[in-house]
């Protein structure tokens, strides 16, 4: 891995192609996509104009992991407590 390449993934995930070609951000979610048994998904995700709103989200997403993280862990992590609570008085 190129210094300028170690720099890059931490700002988005790289894919790097077996044929050499390099995916990032956006473009990398939705080949991984396809690659994980959602090709249609991916493969949609991958078309004009999607694409523009796929690394939009992307974008916004990873300038906000802090507050995206934050967010989602409270809510999980208040899901998981309610579920404990309700098992712990339905024996």
């Amino acid at each position: 891995m190129t210094p300028e390449m170690y720099e890059a993934c931490h700002y988005a995930i790289h894919v790097v192609k077996p044929n050499g070609e390099v995916l990032r951000a956006g473009r990398a979610a939705m080949f991984l996509l396809q690659q994980l048994g959602y090709p249609t998904l991916g493969r949609i995700g991958s078309w004009y104009p999607f694409i523009w709103f796929v690394e939009l989200g992307y974008f916004l997403v990873a300038r906000n992991r802090g507050r995206v993280y934050k967010y989602l862990a409270k809510g999980v992590c208040q899901k998981l407590f309610a579920e404990e609570e309700n098992n712990n008085k339905n024996p």
